[in-house]
């Protein structure tokens, strides 16, 4: 298993630090077929789906706002939301916040929308 022993416990604070690029998650864990991804996000990023699967956002620091078509999802410290498949969706940090995700393995992280902010994310 690439990266991560299922017996290892996690420190998310020291692999925050790990991470230099923001919007650029990197993943801790593998949960069944699922990757535990972590990222540092600020700004805007890009409307995107997920046509074949729902996506978690777990906030562990700071406030992320979730747009969707027709209202928004504003998130704090230790809330979680779920945008369900094929919704289109721009999370937003008006501040450096730190976020958990939780998607199926090979799941991209600009969706249908592709582009210069897709990244294969890593191990870390």
């Amino acid at each position: 298993m690439n990266g991560s022993n299922r017996n290892d416990v996690v420190n998310l604070a020291s692999k925050f630090s790990l991470i230099k690029e923001l919007w650029s998650p990197g993943i801790v864990a593998r949960l069944n077929d699922y990757h535990v991804k972590i990222a540092r996000v600020h700004g805007e990023f890009d409307w995107h789906t997920h046509p074949e699967t729902d996506e978690l956002f777990l906030v562990v620091s700071g406030r992320l706002v979730i747009e969707l078509p027709d209202s928004r999802a504003e998130l704090g410290e230790g809330d979680l939301f779920v945008v369900p498949k094929g919704v289109r969706h721009k999370p937003v940090a008006e501040e450096e916040c730190r976020i958990l995700m939780l998607e199926p393995a090979g799941t991209v992280n600009t969706g249908d929308a592709g582009g210069d902010r897709t990244v294969e994310p890593d191990w870390i």
